[in-house]
C-alpha cells in the first residue's frame, strides 16, 4: 500500500446509457512506469480521465496516495501530483517557453505582478530537472513536437509530480527523439516518479515498461510485468484474437519500364541529388530523421515543392510536375502527415470526404449530381474500405484514428490513380487499424498499384516494405533490403550523424 500512488477498485463509467468502464481495477506504484495499451474506444482515455479527476466515476472506489476520494476534481488531482500530457501538450502556443514552465506557479502564487526574472529562473530550473537543453526564450509555436513533449514534462514537474501519464508522447517523433524522450522518463523515474505511458508501439511498449495494462471493452483483461509479454501476446490481449501478418512478397518485372523514375531530384535547401525507382506492385519505404528530406521527397513528388533540377519519369516517359494538378493529371495520389488538418474536412460528412476528388465526374450535363449516384459511390467506398460507421452522413470527426485514415485513402482511391505516397500511413492508429491498413496496401499492390510509404516505424517498414530507402541531409545514402536487416540494425542506421 505504501508503495501505492493510485489504487482504483471496481469503476464503471457509462455515458447516455452506452458503458466505457466496466469493475476496472489497477494499481500504479511510485518510480515505475507503466504501460497502458488497448484498441481506439476500449476505454483508455476514459480511465485517465477519471484518474485526472476530469471525469467522475458511476460506482467504485479511488485512492491516491492512500486517500479515498468520493467526488475527485481536477485540482485535488493536481494536488496529488497527477499531470497528464495529452497529444496536445495543452500549451500556449504564443508565449514562451519560459512562460509556459512558470505560469501556473506565477497564477497560484497569486503574484498581481510578474518577476520576469523569476520566472526565467523557475523554467531553467525544471529544464535543468530533466537535463536538456530549450531555448527559454523562444515561443512555443516555433517549436518541435519533441521540444513541445519536453516543456510540457517540464511544466508538469514545477507542479510536485508525482505521475505523469502520457498520451501517445511518440506518435509523431523521430527515432533519435524518441531515444531523448526514454532517456528523460528513465532519469525522472530514479526519482520515484511514476508514469502511465499509454501507446499504440507496441514495440516502445515493450521497451520502456516495467508493468503492462492491457484493456478490451471497457474491460482491464490482463496485468502483469512486461517481462510476460510479447507483441503476439499483446495484440491477442488487445484484440482477442492473433493478428499474423505476412510479408508481402514481390518480383520486379523489367520487362516492363519504371512506374515512377527519379534522377537526380533536387530542391534547394531540402533534397539533394535524389534518384531511385518505383514499380508497379511494389511498395518501396522511405526513412530518416526529422530534416532529412523524407516529407519533403513527397511534397516534391506531389508538386508542392518547386523542383530546381532534375528528371521525372512515369511510365517511361518525362513528367513535368509543377503543382499538385500536374500531379494528380500523372495519376500521382497523396495521404499526407497531418490527417486532421491536412487530409480531411472535419466537420463536413464521412461522404463528401470520400467524393471531394471526384465530384466533378459525378456531376451532369447541367451541373448537377445524382444524389443516388453519389451515395453509391460513398456506400461502395466504405464496403470496400470497411470504414467503420453507423452512417456515411455522419461528421467525419465522430470516426476513430483509423477509419479518418480509410477515408483520406478512399478519397484519393476513388480518383484511380497509379501511384500512391503514403506519409505516415498508420501514425496514431490502433493495433486492429494498422493491421487493415498494412492488408490494404499490400492489396493495392497486388492489383497494381506502385506505393511509396514515409515512415519511422521500424517494424511497420520490415513488415509491408519490397525496399527501404534512408535518407540523410536531403538525399538518399542506403537501399536497405527488409530480409537482410533486423530492427535493431535499422533503428541504429537512423540515428546514426
Amino acid at each position: 500500500m505504501a508503495n501505492e500512488i493510485i489504487r482504483l477498485t471496481g469503476i464503471h463509467k457509462a455515458f447516455a446509457g452506452v458503458r466505457a468502464l466496466q469493475n476496472v481495477s489497477l494499481t500504479l506504484e511510485r518510480g515505475k512506469i507503466h504501460c497502458l495499451v488497448g484498441e481506439n474506444g476500449c476505454g483508455k482515455s476514459t480511465l485517465i480521465k477519471i484518474i485526472a479527476g476530469v471525469y467522475q466515476r458511476d460506482s467504485g472506489s479511488v485512492q491516491i496516495n492512500g486517500k479515498e476520494y468520493e467526488h475527485l476534481h481536477p485540482i485535488e488531482a493536481i494536488r496529488e501530483g497527477i499531470q497528464v500530457i495529452y497529444q496536445d501538450f495543452s500549451l500556449f502556443p504564443n508565449l514562451t517557453v519560459a512562460e509556459n514552465i512558470a505560469l501556473n506557479e506565477q497564477l497560484a502564487e497569486g503574484r498581481r505582478f510578474v518577476n520576469w526574472r523569476h520566472v526565467r529562473q523557475v523554467a531553467q530550473d525544471a529544464v535543468n530537472q530533466i537535463e536538456v537543453h530549450l531555448p527559454l526564450e523562444a515561443r512555443v509555436e516555433e517549436m518541435s513536437v519533441a521540444n513541445k513533449q519536453l516543456i510540457a514534462i517540464a511544466k508538469a514537474l514545477r507542479q510536485n509530480a508525482q505521475l505523469i501519464i502520457m498520451d501517445e508522447p511518440t506518435s509523431a517523433l523521430t527515432e533519435r527523439e524518441i531515444r531523448t524522450l526514454f532517456t528523460v522518463i528513465h532519469k525522472l523515474q530514479q526519482r520515484g516518479i511514476a508514469f502511465l505511458f499509454v501507446s499504440h508501439k507496441l514495440n516502445e511498449v515493450l521497451e520502456i515498461s516495467e508493468a503492462i495494462i492491457v484493456m478490451r471493452n471497457g474491460q482491464v483483461v490482463s496485468t502483469g510485468p512486461a517481462s510476460a509479454y510479447n507483441t503476439t501476446r499483446l495484440v491477442f490481449e488487445m484484440t482477442g484474437q492473433s493478428i499474423a501478418e505476412k510479408s508481402y512478397d514481390f518480383t520486379p518485372d523489367h520487362s516492363q519500364p519504371a512506374l515512377l523514375r527519379v534522377q537526380n531530384l533536387t530542391v534547394p535547401g531540402a533534397l539533394n541529388n535524389v534518384s531511385f525507382e518505383l514499380r508497379r506492385s511494389e511498395i518501396v519505404g522511405v526513412t530518416g530523421l526529422l530534416g532529412s528530406g523524407r516529407t519533403e521527397l513527397a511534397l516534391a513528388l506531389f508538386g508542392m515543392l518547386p523542383i530546381a533540377s532534375g528528371q521525372i519519369e512515369i511510365d517511361g516517359k518525362p513528367a513535368q510536375i509543377r503543382s499538385v494538378q500536374d500531379a494528380i493529371a500523372h495519376g500521382i495520389g497523396y495521404v499526407p502527415e497531418d490527417r486532421l488538418t491536412e487530409g480531411l474536412f472535419l466537420e463536413q460528412s464521412i461522404g463528401r470526404n470520400v467524393v471531394v476528388r471526384t465530384i466533378d465526374r459525378l456531376r451532369g450535363a447541367w451541373g448537377l449530381t445524382d444524389p443516388a449516384q453519389v451515395a453509391q459511390q460513398v456506400n461502395d467506398w466504405v464496403a470496400s474500405l470497411r470504414i467503420k460507421t453507423s452512417n456515411p452522413d455522419l461528421p467525419v470527426k465522430t470516426l476513430s484514428g483509423g477509419n479518418q485514415q480509410r477515408v483520406v485513402v478512399a478519397k484519393w482511391l476513388a480518383s484511380n490513380p497509379h501511384l500512391m505516397i503514403l506519409n505516415g500511413p498508420t501514425m496514431g492508429v490502433d493495433i486492429g487499424s494498422k493491421n487493415e491498413l498494412h492488408e490494404l496496401i499490400k492489396r493495392l499492390a497486388g492489383e497494381g498499384m506502385g506505393l511509396l510509404v514515409i515512415s519511422d516505424d521500424i517494424p511497420e517498414l520490415l513488415q509491408i516494405c519490397n525496399r527501404i530507402l534512408l535518407m540523410r541531409n536531403g538525399a538518399v545514402v542506403e537501399e536497405i533490403l527488409p530480409r537482410e536487416t533486423d530492427e535493431n540494425a535499422l533503428a541504429a542506421k537512423l540515428i546514426e550523424d
